[in-house]
């Protein structure tokens, strides 16, 4: 992938004063450093060489003036650290908000093939040293570029032949650093995807830690965590053997110019043609030409880490979400529930087989209307089309008329409420879960909907009532209550639509009393899918569409599908007979 070099500088826009402050305090930092040797050289080659009775006021002036230097240095090199690390915290902040703003715009799909854990890695691990490299990137490169230039022309000015020796050296470094930064950048690449399989390991491991403990298979777990522990370490030690490699490299080079310059610059003053104190003077900006090199040897993996990660984080924002709004999708006002599937068929994949087939099926308003069948029939997903989680391979869904493929997509998701079998709460407390389904909700608004619910009794009884931590996922509730919040929620937002996805099946015999009872109150006056497992909770639906792979194999009310002895009379007889 090619390095998108304009993204890359588009985050410095909002901090470019800042940014171009701390560039000219490392220009001037890395300007004031490169006069200290030239000061040793004058103190040595010129004062101590002259008339000694006046040499020490002379040298007392110039130590005054290095303090004077030191100070500026230290300033600046404060202002450097702090202001230019804020700087890089700052944008590596922006590129998290807006990757994880990217993430909560994909599709149902995306999130069906990805793990959760490698998505927390991209938004965490990925940006981690992002900060380093917009802080030490350019700053680094002012600095050194500047001491590198300066001390190649001072180097010059001394001794012409020894400085075009030393910098023969330089293109075998650059040489070597472009061949295992490529190397490198491989390696940290691949250390970055298996730290994600890490994380997706450790995050199924411990969202499933009560069905472990429940079968003892701790050790599979732990296996399994072993096994892409190992693959990660694996790669880091390729990483490490390359690093082995280039710094030994690098340093090896290093030594070679300070041999160089000590055999030829001793050489040059047995000829007479260089002093003693040009030799000192050499030696120490030497260590200037050099010291760039070795700090950015040494900093190469951390940069190539950087760089790794924005490519990573080039790639999940290139990706766009399948299902989006068309130009000037249309708002939602006053909407009332009738939905219809017109020749619709689906499927998840082209490869794969249809799970819906050219099915036909109208809802009226407020009607209330249960889908049974088989599993695998395609319940969920027929449910799923409607607030456009999938869109239809073919065909059209319509709500009110209208094709919900012209609708706003959060204005069609405000009008319609989903209970589910799985209910997800999040960490907090009661009340801001509560809330979830109208931000916008004062406190009464919050009770009466737990009232309506069920929820009120229970939720009162907690340790701080609708204050009260429900820890993550809800995990200190049962799960009767659990599904009392979330029908909460949906009496909260208050929509015209509501789809129930085998909201009870979970649930023993006294919850699925009082959560029925919840959700029948929740159904009316609404327009109701209810996908149903157990089919005694929908004998009283208006409607019952028997949904078979072959499609709707038939539909009525529970007493003449019964007395039709059709494929729902089967399955009734089946589950009674369990």
């Amino acid at each position: 992938m090619r390095f998108p070099m304009k993204k890359f500088f588009s985050y410095y826009k909002p901090y470019i004063k800042l940014f171009i402050a701390v560039l000219a305090c490392t220009f001037i930092v890395s300007a004031v450093s490169l006069v200290f040797p030239l000061l040793v050289q004058h103190i040595t080659k010129n004062i101590l060489a002259g008339d000694l009775s006046a040499a020490l006021g002379k040298v007392y002036g110039i130590g005054g003036l290095m303090i004077v230097m030191v100070a500026i240095q230290n300033i600046g090199n404060y202002f450097v650290d702090y202001k230019g690390h804020e700087v890089g915290a700052r944008m590596e902040s922006d590129m998290r908000s807006e990757l994880f703003a990217h993430m909560q715009s994909l599709s149902y799909d995306f999130y069906d093939k990805e793990k959760t854990g490698k998505l927390m890695s991209r938004i965490t691990n990925d940006l981690l040293l992002l900060s380093e490299l917009y802080h030490h990137g350019p700053e680094d490169y002012v600095k050194y570029l500047v001491r590198f230039i300066g001390a190649f022309v001072i180097l010059f000015s001394i001794n012409a032949s020894l400085t075009i020796a030393v910098f023969c050296f330089f293109p075998l470094l650059g040489v070597l650093s472009l061949y295992f930064n490529k190397k490198l950048n491989k390696a940290l690449r691949r250390n970055k995807e298996r730290i994600g399989d890490v994380n997706a390991q450790v995050e199924d491991s411990l969202s499933g830690i009560r069905v472990v403990k429940s079968f003892a298979n701790e050790h599979i777990e732990i296996d399994k965590f072993n096994r892409e522990n190992y693959r990660f370490l694996d790669s880091r030690k390729q990483t490490y053997k390359a690093e082995a490699y280039f710094f030994n490299g690098v340093e090896t080079i290093i030594q070679l110019i300070t041999i160089t310059v000590i055999i030829f610059g001793s050489a040059s003053i047995v000829g007479s043609t260089l002093e003693i104190a040009d030799l000192i003077t050499f030696l120490l900006y030497i260590s200037f030409m050099v010291e760039p090199i070795q700090r950015l040897t040494h900093m190469s993996t951390q940069l190539q880490e950087g760089i790794t990660g924005f490519q990573r984080f080039m790639e999940m924002m290139s990706l766009k979400p399948t299902i989006d709004n068309k130009p000037n999708a249309l708002m939602l006002r006053e909407v009332r529930g009738e939905i219809e599937f017109k020749q619709v068929s689906f499927r998840y994949e082209d490869h794969l087989n249809y799970v819906l087939a050219n099915l036909s099926l109208r809802v009226q308003s407020g009607e209330y209307v249960a889908l049974v069948g088989p599993s695998g029939a395609g319940k969920t997903t027929f449910c799923s089309l409607i607030p456009r989680f999938y869109e239809a391979t073919s065909g059209e869904v319509l709500l009110d008329g209208i094709n919900v493929r012209d609708i706003d997509l959060r204005s069609l998701r405000n009008q319609i409420g989903i209970v589910q079998q799985e209910v997800y709460l999040f960490a907090g407390t009661v009340m801001e879960n509560i809330r979830y389904g109208k931000p916008s909700a004062n406190d009464d608004d919050i009770i009466t909907a737990a009232k309506h619910a069920n929820a009120h009794d229970f939720i009162m009884n907690l340790p701080n009532g609708y204050h009260s931590e429900i820890g993550q996922r809800g995990v200190k509730l049962s799960g009767g209550q659990k599904q009392r919040l979330s029908i909460a929620r949906v009496f909260l937002k208050n929509p015209p639509v509501l789809i129930l996805d085998e909201a009870t099946s979970a649930l023993d015999n006294e919850s699925e009393s009082i959560v029925k009872e919840s959700l029948e109150s929740l159904a009316k006056g609404r327009t109701t899918l209810v996908i149903a497992h157990r089919l005694s909770t929908i004998r009283n639906a208006q409607r019952i569409v028997v949904l078979t792979e072959n499609g709707i194999a038939e539909q009525g009310t529970h007493d003449s599908l019964l007395a039709g002895d059709g494929v729902y009379a089967q399955l009734y007889a089946k589950q009674f007979e369990l």
